[in-house]
């Protein structure tokens, strides 16, 4: 990434104003659909995890957690727990492929994607699309700005429950994970039309029925 790809760019916002004035409509239409045919499996994971250990530990099977969405601006995120109940007691940390905070069932969730699917709701609430960057945690977000050129590019778009970067790239445990997955996020913004929604809505399908998640 040079800095005469940006100077010489014909912006990161979208110029598409028809698509821009559907976006919502289309995605909550797109994720009351999924809904529609995945809300067994949103149920038995439900289950599943309060009896692993929800009902133990008197711990919810949701995991709720503040992201940086559209414009920099903050919402709560939602999503099926996958890791202990103290995994954070030391702070915020980096998610890796193989982190050992990890439950045994919230890796196959993870492989699956399942764990991902309570976000449908934030689709519905508009502050997520189905398709774009994946939103990003605040404390995180104030270091890369600094450290990564053109970070906040990012947030030119609503986040994604899928994204370009996802497919393209492993788990991101560092700021140099992050700067590689930055590429492919502003790919993504600068490139965005419903051809290369269509292909990353694909490819995750493939993800999801296959785990040939990376």
């Amino acid at each position: 990434m040079y800095p005469s790809w940006v100077i010489y760019s014909n912006g990161f916002s979208s110029q598409n104003y028809l698509r821009d004035g559907l976006d919502y409509i289309l995605n909550a239409t797109l994720a009351f659909m999924v809904l529609l045919f995945v809300w067994p499996f949103m149920l038995i994971t439900a289950l599943i995890i309060y009896f692993d250990d929800g009902r133990k530990t008197k711990t919810s099977v949701f995991y709720k957690q503040e992201r940086v969405g559209l414009n920099g601006e903050l919402f709560e995120i939602v999503k099926f727990r996958s890791m202990r109940p103290d995994a954070e007691k030391d702070g915020a940390q980096w998610a890796s492929k193989n982190d050992n905070r990890v439950t045994r069932f919230g890796n196959f969730i993870r492989k699956y994607r399942i764990d991902e699917l309570p976000q449908l709701f934030n689709i519905f609430r508009g502050e997520m699309a189905f398709i774009g960057p994946r939103p990003e945690r605040p404390e995180f977000v104030e270091k890369l700005i600094q450290e990564v050129p053109y970070y906040n590019q990012r947030h030119n778009v609503k986040p994604g429950l899928a994204g370009w970067a996802q497919l393209n790239y492993p788990y991101g445990a560092s700021v140099e994970d992050s700067l590689e997955k930055l590429k492919f996020d502003l790919y993504y913004v600068k490139h965005q039309s419903l051809l290369l929604d269509v292909l990353i809505l694909i490819r995750t399908t493939e993800v999801v029925l296959f785990g040939k998640g990376r």
